[in-house]
Order: structure tokens, then C-alpha cells, then sequence
């Protein structure tokens, strides 16, 4: 087989050419029947409307407004919102809501998260999170600097205490400007500025490449996705160590005491087909495939001479190309794999995934799967699926980070995809989706120049493809 390029169409993959997803239900765990996405009744919110500021289009009857902007507004301690806007999350408050935002600063950007004293990790590192204070209809409060000194922090994840888990996206180590190793997640309060002090890195949890985690609320299992190549990346389960209880400050401490930086069990998967090992999740081309879960141990967690992922032989675990967004719904995790061509050592090329992993099955299903996008720069066509979340009205919300055209795509509880937000601004990707937690308002990011949205509009009228529901 030739190697193929993000546009190249591979005619055996068993997907389609323009950028459709195909799915089953995304309310259930495995089943064998499959969607196309554009098939049959309409979906969605309707047809998007063009901008007249040139910035966000969106269906009739929805609306903007600006929360946040890199270089333009201003923290309380007088410095510029940081660059590039990431993964987002969002814990009420009486007022309304705090939004702990990343920012995936990776050195050469003009805005760094500023390293404030006692908030910052390693002072050479210009990525880290900000705190945004919103009312209860998403206008701006107030924005502040929570923790700095990161590296190319980019997606992350809320624990069940509520507190935002913000991944290093890097493996880099100590020199240079850096004067600390990266690699880590750090867990970051969305109230309290005092536990926000003295950063701590979570080497429990690995050093690698980190996008995203979801955590288990019954047994405060993280599970954590790496956005890595050559070799691809692994899916993550840690495993709390026994006695452990989740709260806030409880994965400080746990890091902070004796045998932290090994406390607890660090896996990789590993599925199954039968009795037969599958080496790279791309080999799975039909929404519905359901893989048996096995979970190997990490030798070397802090991957202190050999990268985590190139501790393990490939019939040992279990690859995925870019593995990226995750979120805790339904008793599993979601998780997304935003796209595959065969010459990054995948199976089988496509532009994006859906998994879903239910930990009491222990197996992992194919929920959605993106046809290769052979034309980009049309705008219907979809590829590279990126941060998620799950929807209050239904199915889940897809941040696109693709080529040409870029867009919220929403995939309804039926499999079917619709547009619901695109960028009239530029071809940077959306990064953060988020619903405040009454559900009336979704916050999103476009990473460049720097936008934070807050979007309002009629959620409740969502057309799932044979009614509303």
C-alpha cells in the first residue's frame, strides 16, 4: 500500500470520501446497525447563518459574545489574556460559572500565561491555565492567572470534586529556557487560589505527551490520552492505590508523599478480537466494533530513558494516531482519535473516531468514524475531530482541528452529524467546548488569534433525525 496524504482517499478503508460520520447510537454501547450521517431527515439546528463581523457563524436564532481575547483583554493583575486558548472546563458558582482555560503556549507565542509568584512551576515555560469568571449568561466577569510556568498545556479534564486536570502536551526535558522536565498534569482549583500555590506535577499519572483525561467518579480511575507519532500514542488507565479516596487536594498530597511519583498503577491498553491482539484502533472501519480490553503496566512511568509508548512492542499494547479529547459521560469514557493515514503507521486511514470505553464490560466501542475528507475547503465536509463533550440535549459536540473549513460539529444520539458553529474568521481550529452547567450556555475557543465565545440560542430545539428529543 502507498503511503496517502490528510486528503488522499484510501479506497479500503470501508469509509467514506467526504468527511461523513457514520455511527450507531451514541447512547448505546455496541450494536451493529450504522448511520451515514447525511442520509434521511434533517438534523441539527438548521443551516448556519454568515457572520456580519466575519468571526462565528451560526444557525438562526443563536448569538455570540466575546468572553475572553488573546492580547486584548485583561487579567486583574494587568496583564493580556494568554495565547492560544485550549481545553476548557467549567464548574458553577453563585454567580454564574468559572471557566479554568488552558493555554497551549509552546515558547514563540506573543502572549505567555504570566509567572506570577507562587503560581508558577518552572519559570522558563510560558503555558498554564486562567480562570474566567462569567455570569449566568456568560458575560465576562473577571480573568485571572491560576497556574503558570506549564508547557503546551492543551486539553485536560474535570474530576468528579470538581477541580480541571490540565495536560502538558510535550516530552521535553530540562534545558534550554525549560528549567524543569515537562510532560505532567497538574491539577488546578477553580476557586481557590491557595490551593493553586506551589504547582505540583502529578508523576503518578505518566510523563508523555498528554491531550486529555476523564476520570471515573466511583473509582477515581484517570484515564488519559496521548497525541503522539513514531510510534503512535496509547490510551492510559491509572489506577488510584488502595485506601485512596478523591477530593480536593487528595492528588496533591498523594504526589507529595512517600512513593508518589510511582503511587498507584499506570497501564496502557491492550484490545482483543476474540483471541486476536488488535495493534492500531484504525483497524476498526464500522461504528458498532467492540473490542475486549486487556491493560498492561508501565515499566518506566516518568520515561526517564525511553518514551512511554516505546516501552512496549506493538503486539503489546494497542496504537491510535493522535489520540485527543476525552469526557466522562454515561458510566464510560469518550474518547477521540482524530485522524489516521497509513504512512503514520496506521491500519487504515480516516479523519476521525469516537471511542467509547465502559469500564464495567472492560471492552472499548467505535461510537463514530469520519470518512477521509477529500475536500476540506467545502464547507459540509468534515475531518479531525478534537476536544469533545457531551451534550445536555443529546449526543456529543466535536471541536474541529482539520484542514480547510473549520467547525463545532454535533453528532446527534442517532449518529448523525450537523454543523453548529464555523469559523468565518480564519482556518484555526476550535478548541474547549463546554455547557455552562444549567446548560444554556456553550463555551468554545478558536486558538488563533485567541478567542473565548459564549453562544446562546434556542439548545432545546435540537433536531435529532426523527423528531425532536
Amino acid at each position: 500500500m502507498t503511503s496517502l496524504s490528510r486528503r488522499d482517499l484510501f479506497a479500503r478503508s470501508g469509509v467514506t470520501a467526504m468527511g461523513l460520520a457514520f455511527a450507531g447510537s451514541i447512547d448505546t454501547i455496541a450494536g451493529p446497525r450504522a448511520a451515514l450521517a447525511d442520509s434521511g431527515q434533517a438534523v441539527g439546528y438548521g443551516p448556519l447563518v454568515p457572520d456580519p463581523a466575519g468571526i462565528l457563524a451560526l444557525p438562526k436564532g443563536f448569538s455570540y459574545q466575546i468572553v475572553a481575547e488573546t492580547g486584548k483583554t485583561m487579567l486583574v493583575t494587568g496583564e493580556p489574556t494568554p495565547s492560544d486558548p485550549d481545553g476548557t472546563g467549567n464548574f458553577p458558582s453563585p454567580t454564574g460559572a468559572t471557566l479554568v482555560n488552558n493555554h497551549e503556549v509552546g515558547g514563540s507565542e506573543p502572549f505567555r500565561v504570566p509567572p506570577l509568584p507562587g503560581l508558577t512551576y518552572d519559570p522558563g515555560a510560558g503555558g498554564g491555565t486562567t480562570n474566567i469568571e462569567v455570569d449566568h449568561d456568560g458575560k465576562r466577569l473577571r480573568e485571572y492567572v491560576s497556574v503558570a510556568g506549564t508547557h503546551n498545556n492543551c486539553a485536560g479534564g474535570i474530576t468528579p470534586w470538581n477541580t480541571w486536570l490540565t495536560c502538558e502536551e510535550t516530552e521535553a526535558r530540562k534545558g534550554g529556557a525549560l528549567q524543569k522536565d515537562h510532560g505532567y498534569v497538574f491539577e488546578v482549583d477553580a476557586f481557590d487560589q491557595q490551593a493553586n500555590r506551589d504547582p505540583v506535577p502529578l508523576k503518578f499519572l505518566g510523563r508523555y505527551a498528554h491531550e486529555a483525561v476523564a476520570v471515573d467518579p466511583r473509582t477515581s480511575a484517570i484515564y488519559e490520552t496521548e497525541d503522539a507519532g513514531g510510534p503512535n500514542g496509547l490510551y492510559y488507565r491509572w489506577t488510584p492505590p488502595k485506601g485512596f479516596r478523591g477530593g480536593k487536594g487528595a492528588l496533591k498530597a498523594l504526589a507529595l508523599g512517600e512513593g508518589g511519583d510511582t503511587a498507584g498503577t499506570l497501564e496502557a491498553m491492550s484490545c482483543y478480537l476474540g483471541g486476536r491482539h488488535v495493534a492500531d484502533l484504525s483497524e476498526a472501519t464500522r461504528p458498532g466494533t467492540t473490542y475486549r480490553v486487556r491493560w498492561v503496566e508501565v515499566p518506566d512511568r516518568d520515561a526517564r530513558t525511553t518514551s512511554v509508548r516505546k516501552q512496549f512492542t506493538d503486539d503489546q499494547v494497542t496504537r491510535s494516531h493522535k489520540l485527543e479529547g476525552a469526557w466522562w459521560d454515561k458510566g464510560g469514557a469518550y474518547f477521540v482519535a482524530s485522524f489516521a493515514r497509513t504512512d503514520d503507521g496506521s491500519r487504515n486511514a480516516h479523519d476521525g473516531q469516537v471511542w467509547f470505553y465502559d469500564p464495567d464490560s472492560q471492552t472499548v466501542t467505535l461510537k463514530v468514524i469520519f470518512g477521509v475528507n477529500q475536500d476540506p475547503d467545502t464547507d459540509g465536509n468534515y475531518d479531525g475531530p478534537d476536544n469533545i463533550t457531551v451534550s445536555p440535549y443529546g449526543g456529543v459536540i466535536l471541536a474541529e482541528d482539520g484542514e480547510g473549513i473549520q467547525h463545532l460539529v454535533g453528532v446527534t444520539r442517532s449518529g448523525r452529524s450537523y454543523p453548529l458553529a464555523r469559523n468565518d474568521l480564519n482556518g484555526s481550529e476550535f478548541t474547549g467546548p463546554n455547557f455552562s452547567p444549567d446548560g444554556r450556555v456553550l463555551f468554545a475557543n478558536i486558538q488563533s488569534p485567541g478567542h473565548v465565545f459564549a453562544i446562546t440560542g434556542p439548545w432545546e430545539h435540537l433536531r435529532q433525525g426523527g423528531g425532536v428529543r
